[in-house]
């Protein structure tokens, strides 16, 4: 199967808890969308938050590393001169 925009897409079942479901039906139905947009939105969202979240960690391991901090300091401090490599 191929979506509109000509990529492939599968057809997938889940389990959603009742109460969710039905508030995603009250979204769906005042953005007069489709539940596969909402719940496609939503997934690459998800992936996005997951994603950024990955690299703040690693962000906070950067900033807690000391020997990474100094080689920064060292490779930071050249007062902006140009060089010709």
């Amino acid at each position: 199967m191929v979506n509109t925009y000509g990529k492939p897409i599968e057809k997938v079942t889940f389990n959603i808890p009742i109460e969710l479901k039905e508030q995603v039906i009250a979204l769906k139905n005042e953005l007069k969308v489709s539940l596969s947009t909402i719940y496609n939105e939503a997934i690459a969202n998800y992936i996005k938050q997951k994603e950024l979240e990955k690299w703040q960690r690693g962000v906070n391991m950067a900033l807690n590393d000391k020997e990474y901090i100094a080689l920064t300091k060292e490779l930071g401090s050249d007062n902006g001169d140009i060089y010709e490599y």
